[in-house]
């Protein structure tokens, strides 16, 4: 196995500079030190809300308290286009990721990626800034999660009030924050306070187990931008030990995904992802427990994106694989159908698990993907933060190819679904059929 720069052993030595000692390092993410002084990687620069839609590319934005007792807060993002048609709007709770311990509603990544969202979709937005483990352990961010799901029921603020329509709302979220939006699925399903959710938007989400799946999870190959064992290391981290690795919260069990009650999921997965295939087996088991997606194509939509890794259009929007799945998010919250169509082409959970019995190979799962344009990092540190788990003597490359051995075509960003087939070890050949994205 390759050494991995993003997850290096704990040190009890000092640095350099004569810092207190390392009792934990989850680089690129947060580092903690034996006085309890906590160090966060991942992070990008606060961004003002502004009420101002046409000095913020027509979204207006302004902050609220949800919760004084913890000060959980978020973000309320309405766009002005489609506010001023006078018809209500889907509403979007949004969760942002950063492993349970980094990250904000308020930062720079977020304030655009979700500025965006609301945009593209026609849709209020209202981004969750919940509290940070480690100073707040999971489950403090589910807590915080459902606090901002009531507070939206109670239309308490204006914006809401007067432009919500609560018969269309969707919960979202990224990496730990599609883990803590599921969760929060499951309890709006499970408890009394009847708040419909209509559907749920989980992209490159965290979940784990003590099982390793396949592929990626197996053994680490230099590709993915985190190794297995730093996930290993991070869900003991933030929950404070207090939970395991198989807990439902983190590794679900079917009778907790049978019993959502929304109408709608769509899963992304990116293929160079160590998560892939935990979302992949969540997108199968959703479809086989949960009765109202029995025999609807459309109730669970799968899209992977080639070459991709995790979180990548964050940090890249521009990027043609970025623009296709937030294509595919906005056409699944406004009910669009004609693109995409890959949930029946979904594995089933007996392929999945035909793995390790070597009947199914991994590269034959169903694959969206488009060429993509090399990494350009608009936001300044997405570079950086893989360039850290690359190891010596190794090069990372985002350019997809094509066909047999062709390089993929730059200029054409069609929207691919199918299989693809392993001829032998060192070749493959794809079979797909193509549309304009």
């Amino acid at each position: 196995m390759h050494a991995n720069k993003s997850s290096p052993v704990p040190s009890n030595k000092k640095d350099a500079g004569g810092e207190e000692d390392i009792t934990v390092d989850l680089h690129p993410f947060i580092r903690e030190y034996k006085g309890g002084r906590v160090e966060r990687f991942l992070s990008s620069s606060y961004v003002e809300a502004s009420e101002d839609a046409a000095a913020n590319r027509g979204v207006a934005t302004k902050d609220v308290v949800v919760d004084e007792s913890t000060g959980v807060s978020a973000r309320l993002f309405l766009p002005a286009t489609a506010a001023a048609t006078g018809e209500r709007l889907p509403v979007i709770m949004y969760v942002h990721g950063g492993s349970f311990c980094t990250e904000s509603a308020f930062c720079r990544t977020y304030h655009n990626y979700v500025r965006s969202l609301a945009a593209h979709a026609g849709a209020l937005v209202v981004s969750v800034d919940y509290r940070l483990a480690p100073e707040h352990p999971v489950p403090a961010a589910y807590d915080d999660a459902w606090a901002a799901l009531q507070w939206v029921a109670s239309l308490s603020d204006p914006w809401l009030s007067d432009h919500a329509d609560l018969g269309r709302m969707f919960l979202a979220g990224d990496s730990a924050g599609g883990n803590i939006v599921y969760n929060t699925a499951v309890r709006a399903a499970s408890g009394g306070d009847h708040i419909g959710v209509e559907g749920l938007v989980i992209v490159h989400p965290y979940f784990w187990g003590v099982e390793r799946l396949p592929s990626s999870e197996l053994v680490w190959d230099g590709v993915a931008m985190f190794t297995p064992e730093l996930i290993d290391r991070l869900w003991p981290f933030v929950t404070a030990g207090r939970l395991n690795k198989n807990d439902p919260r983190v590794n679900p069990l079917d009778e907790e995904i049978a019993s959502l009650t929304c109408q709608r999921v769509l899963v992304a997965v990116a293929e160079k992802d160590t998560l892939r295939n935990r979302g992949r087996r969540l997108a199968a088991r959703i479809r086989e427990c949960c009765a109202w997606a029995d025999g609807d194509e459309k109730a669970v939509t799968l899209v992977e994106s080639e070459g991709e890794d995790h979180g990548f259009h964050l940090y890249n929007p521009l990027r043609a694989t970025s623009k296709v799945l937030m294509e595919n998010i906005v056409q699944f919250i406004n009910q669009r159908t004609s693109l995409p169509l890959p949930a029946a082409l979904l594995p089933e959970l007996h392929e999945l698990h035909a793995y390790g019995g070597k009947k199914m190979d991994p590269c034959c799962l169903p694959i969206l993907g488009v060429p993509a344009r090399p990494y350009m990092d608009v936001f300044g540190y997405g570079v950086a933060m893989k360039a850290s788990s690359v190891p010596k003597g190794m090069r990372r490359t985002s350019c997809l190819h094509g066909g047999q051995g062709r390089r993929a075509s730059k200029t054409r960003y069609g929207l691919s679904l199918g299989y693809a087939i392993r001829l032998n070890n060192k070749t493959s050949r794809r079979f797909s059929l193509s549309a304009t994205a």
